[in-house]
C-alpha cells in the first residue's frame, strides 16, 4: 500500500516497517500486515492519507545521456525534476542504464508494479544505438555478437551498421534482457571506444521520436500488459547469468 500511493518503494517502505517506524491503529506494524482504508496509519508518528494508487502506472521518458535519472544528493537536474507536477516525485526505475547513456527509461511510482517490470525485462528485446568511433573489425562483430563476458553470456540477436560518417559510426545492437551495465562491459571486452548509447527499444515498445529529449508520457494499459507478458517468441533460454541482473 505504501509504495502504490507513491509514498515510497517497496524497499524503503520495508526498511521502515523493521525499524519500527510504522504504526497501525495505535500499534507497531509487522511485515505482511494487511491494511484496510479504516485502519489509521502513522509514520514517525505523523498520519498517513491512504489516498487512491497513483494513477500514472508508467512513464516512458526520454533521458538525455548523462542526465540523472531519480533525485540524488549534489543532483541539480534529474529526469523526475522534469516530469509534470502532478506526477508524484516518488518513483522506481525499471532497468535503469549508466548516467552516462541515455534514451528509453521506464519510471513507476508503484512500487510492486515496477518490480513485476524489472523481472518481465530480463525476457525481452532490448535495442540500443551505439556510436563508436571508427568501423568495427570482423573480430569484434565477432566478440560482440558472442556475447561472452567474465561471469556469463549474454543473448545477443543482432548487430548491424546503421551508417555515419568518418570517425563516428553508427551500430544497433539487440539482444535480449540485455542490461547497460552488460552492454558497457561487453564494449570494454572487445576494446571498443564507444561514444554515445541510446537505449531505442524495449519488447514492442520503442523510443518514438516524437518524444524529445527531457520529455515523458504514460504508457497505456496495453503497453504495460506487452511488458509483462510478452509473447513466447521473446522469452531468453532460462538459467542465463549474464541477464539475471
Amino acid at each position: 500500500m505504501l509504495s502504490q500511493i507513491g509514498l515510497a518503494s517497496r524497499r524503503e517502505a520495508e526498511q521502515w516497517i523493521r525499524s519500527g517506524r510504522l504504526t497501525i491503529n495505535g500499534r507497531v506494524a509487522q511485515l505482511g500486515e494487511r491494511v484496510t482504508s479504516l485502519d489509521q496509519l502513522r509514520l514517525d508518528g505523523r498520519p498517513i492519507r491512504q489516498r487512491a494508487p497513483v494513477k500514472a502506472g508508467v512513464l516512458l521518458c526520454h533521458r538525455s545521456p548523462g542526465m540523472a535519472l531519480l533525485p540524488r544528493a549534489g543532483q541539480d537536474e534529474t529526469v523526475v525534476m522534469q516530469l509534470p507536477r502532478n506526477a508524484g516525485r516518488r518513483f522506481t526505475s525499471v532497468s535503469p542504464l549508466p548516467q552516462i547513456d541515455g534514451g528509453l527509461e521506464l519510471l513507476s511510482a508503484d512500487g510492486d508494479l515496477a518490480a513485476r517490470l524489472q523481472r518481465a525485462v530480463r525476457r525481452l528485446p532490448i535495442e540500443f544505438s551505439l556510436r563508436v568511433r571508427g568501423e568495427l573489425s570482423p573480430a569484434q562483430l565477432d566478440g560482440l555478437s558472442a556475447g561472452v563476458l567474465d561471469r556469463g553470456r549474454l543473448q545477443v540477436t543482432g548487430v548491424k551498421a546503421a551508417g555515419g560518417e568518418g570517425a563516428n559510426q553508427w551500430y544497433t545492437l539487440t539482444g535480449i534482457g540485455i542490461s547497460g551495465n552488460d552492454l558497457r562491459q561487453l564494449l570494454e571486452r572487445q576494446g571498443i571506444t564507444v561514444s554515445r548509447v541510446l537505449r531505442t527499444r524495449m519488447g514492442e515498445l520503442q523510443l518514438e521520436r516524437t518524444l524529445a529529449r527531457g520529455r515523458s508520457r504514460d504508457l497505456r494499459d496495453d503497453e504495460i500488459r506487452q511488458l509483462l507478458n510478452p509473447a513466447p517468441a521473446m522469452d531468453s533460454p532460462p538459467d542465463n547469468p549474464a541477464n539475471d541482473r
